[in-house]
């Protein structure tokens, strides 16, 4: 009787033994949710190829030779699992977005999301990462009610609407002290999506607190064939300053309809978006003249972060034409590699391993390409470190103006006339 246990007991210590421990994966793979195709394809064709450059530097296959980059060679807290990203096209749609979340949880067995771009897809995709229980990582969408939801999944990197109104705000102070000028009048248009209705309602609530009089309040159809009439409202106002919220198609035609017009704004304020893309830039070219815009990051600025040097090397090699790094890749960029520096630190693809480590995220400002102070979540998913700044379009690029002790240029005021101009 004896030796029967004895023997049991070896046996149960056999199996034990021959059982796996926590076996870890060799596969993350993370869903990626953005515009291919349609009016903002540039957005997820220019972010593609420097999200694809952060998996390779997880995987080890590009050497950024910085500390932050170096943690995360390999992906040694899972050791040496490899990141697959599966990209998928929303085309601006939010009822594709959030069937496209589902597809990639339900079916690609994804252990996060990232994305995506516009602040309504992104709405629609992470309330379906929300009620799955999977990570949503949002590097760039600005609709401030999207960390102001409750969801214990979604998590911000980027600054959003107020963040940056804020810095607009404080621009119009700072640089009526410095040029001893007086501005007094507002001109608000904003299209008629969720990134233009928060981002209108966020101007119209600070022009309020600060005692602009706005005279012009104005929404208007997303991807409009025309804007004339748009044009002729703020030609008649002549506000100070004009603060548009557009997609690129109609901050291509708003420069189109004033050149037609003769519309002549002396200041533009610009919610970044469509006003920052290349192809805004491409198709207007001298027409944007001085158009200014919000921003996170800006190119000009790479030359003193040599972190964004390295990257941008990377990334001139893979992006469409060989462009450098600007603000909607620079974005992209630092959501991912923020997920990913969460990913490693859990040692885990398991969801709720992956969430604690987001929430106990704190990379220093030193580590990031961004000029901003970090990457900290507060309780809502909103990163606490960013800062935004002001750029101004001249001679065909951007440059930062404000903060003025950051600028590397001076700020063109006011916009010569088209009757003026070369």
């Amino acid at each position: 009787m004896k030796r029967l246990g004895v023997l049991l007991s070896l046996s149960l210590l056999l199996c034990l033994l021959a059982a796996p421990v926590s076996a870890q994966p060799k596969e993350v793979v993370i869903g990626v949710i953005y515009p291919m195709s349609g009016a903002n394809a540039q957005a997820g064709v220019d972010n593609k190829p420097v999200l694809e450059l952060a998996a390779d530097i997880a995987n080890g296959a590009v050497d950024i030779p910085y500390p932050f980059y170096q943690r995360l060679k390999g992906m040694p807290g899972l050791k040496g699992a490899k990141v697959r990203l599966i990209f998928t096209d929303h085309q601006g749609k939010p009822d594709l977005g959030q069937a496209e979340a589902e597809r990639l949880i339900s079916q690609e067995k994804v252990v996060a999301l990232v994305g995506s771009w516009h602040s309504s897809v992104t709405a629609t995709a992470s309330q379906v990462a929300e009620r799955s229980g999977t990570p949503f990582m949002n590097p760039e969408s600005s609709s401030p009610p999207l960390t102001r939801r409750g969801f214990k999944w979604f998590f911000r990197t980027s600054p959003h609407d107020e963040h940056f109104t804020q810095v607009m705000f404080d621009f119009f102070r700072d640089f009526q002290k410095k040029k001893g000028i007086t501005l007094k009048t507002l001109g608000v248009t904003y299209e008629d999506t969720q990134f233009g209705a928060d981002s209108g309602k966020v101007m119209k609530d600070l022009a309020k607190k600060y005692g602009y009089e706005v005279v012009v309040d104005l929404q208007y159809r997303a991807r409009s064939t025309s804007l004339v009439a748009e044009t002729q409202r703020l030609k008649a106002a002549n506000p100070d300053v004009w603060m548009p919220t557009s997609y690129q198609t109609d901050a291509i035609l708003f420069v189109k309809h004033f050149k037609e017009l003769d519309y002549n704004p002396k200041m533009i304020m610009t919610q970044n978006a469509g006003h920052i893309s290349p192809d805004f830039i491409q198709a207007v070219g001298k027409d944007a003249e001085g158009t200014m815009t919000r921003a996170p990051f800006s190119t000009d600025l790479i030359v003193k972060r040599p972190i964004a040097q390295a990257v941008n090397e990377q990334y001139k090699k893979r992006s469409p034409g060989g462009k450098d790094l600007y603000d909607f890749p620079a974005r992209a960029f630092t959501g991912m590699m923020t997920l990913l520096d969460a990913i490693n630190r859990a040692g885990s693809t398991d969801p709720e391993a992956i969430r604690k480590a987001l929430v106990a995220t704190n990379i220093p400002g030193d580590q990031l390409i961004m000029t901003w102070e970090g990457v900290k979540f507060d309780e809502t998913g909103q990163n606490t470190g960013v800062k935004g700044i002001i750029l101004q379009l001249q001679g065909g690029k951007y440059y930062t103006v404000y903060p003025f002790e950051s600028a590397t240029k001076e700020v063109i005021y006011p916009i010569p006339k088209w009757s003026e101009r070369k």
